[in-house]
């Protein structure tokens, strides 16, 4: 499928709940909107580097670390993945000493928002920030750099004091640092249809957060726990699994979606 051409959209992946779903949705709605001929970048702001190790593509250098402290650009750091119209920036590892590293640098806060701006905006549609499940520098970074923001949401009732906290982190970043940021989807993961639990969680996102959850959810999938042991998004892994056809619809559907609130000048 031929590249299609969109004003380019940088979304960070997050939610401060641990097992959310968050790489998972990183990485697989990356394959999917490759899939769709949106061409895709990844960026793994994770130390774990989960998305990174998940698309065969590990970083032993300073990586990351090194565009915090303005010696290496992203672009100079994009690889490309087994994924068709998929490329990522990893972790490395070092990126856990980027806090010590910047704890006294002024508006460290800004400095991946500026490395972000200065990507080429013509060389991909979608670029899918993977944060790390905490609250920390580098997710403060993601949410002060992008324009939206996608919460993976795993339909679990504890997860729903999770969401709360992330909304209002977003509203405080917002406040204090990026006016242009929105929540633009919520999406429910590891969605188990055999259980009552699991439909009882998906309608109360929908009763408390109305359109934001998107019609399309991420059922519990066997090939999808699969994938990563074998370093494939589940569209190469399992093409034809509920995984692949849950993440699809995703991609389909957040395509369909624009931020309500206009990119910063």
């Amino acid at each position: 499928m031929a590249d299609k051409r969109e004003p380019l959209r940088t979304i960070a992946v997050t939610n401060q709940k641990g097992g959310s779903g968050k790489t998972t949705t990183a990485v697989n709605l990356a394959a999917a909107l490759g899939e769709r001929g949106y061409r895709t970048l990844v960026v793994d702001l994770d130390p774990q580097h989960s998305a990174s190790s998940w698309l065969a593509v590990v970083d032993d250098g300073q990586g990351l670390l090194d565009v915090f402290t303005g010696k290496r650009t992203l672009v100079e750091l994009v690889r490309k993945t087994t994924a068709p119209g998929v490329d990522i920036v990893t972790a490395g590892r070092w990126l856990l000493s980027v806090e010590p590293t910047l704890a006294v640098e002024p508006g460290k806060e800004t400095l991946f928002r500026r490395a972000l701006s200065r990507l080429p905006a013509d060389r991909w549609s979608f670029v899918l920030v993977d944060c790390p499940p905490s609250l920390g520098l580098l997710v403060i970074s993601a949410l002060a750099a992008c324009d939206e923001v996608l919460v993976p949401v795993e339909a679990h009732v504890m997860a729903l004091a999770g969401l709360a906290a992330l909304t209002e982190t977003v509203e405080r970043v917002r406040e204090r640092l990026n006016p242009g940021l929105n929540i633009t989807a919520i999406v429910a993961c590891r969605v188990d249809a055999r259980t009552n639990l699991a439909g009882d969680v998906v309608e109360r996102l929908r009763e408390r957060f109305g359109d934001l959850v998107l019609k399309a959810v991420v059922r519990e999938n066997v090939r999808l726990a699969e994938a990563p042991s074998f370093m494939q998004p589940i569209t190469l892994y399992a093409p034809d699994s509920a995984g692949a056809v849950d993440y699809r619809a995703v991609a389909k559907e957040l395509v369909g979606r624009r931020p309500s609130r206009p990119r910063r000048s």
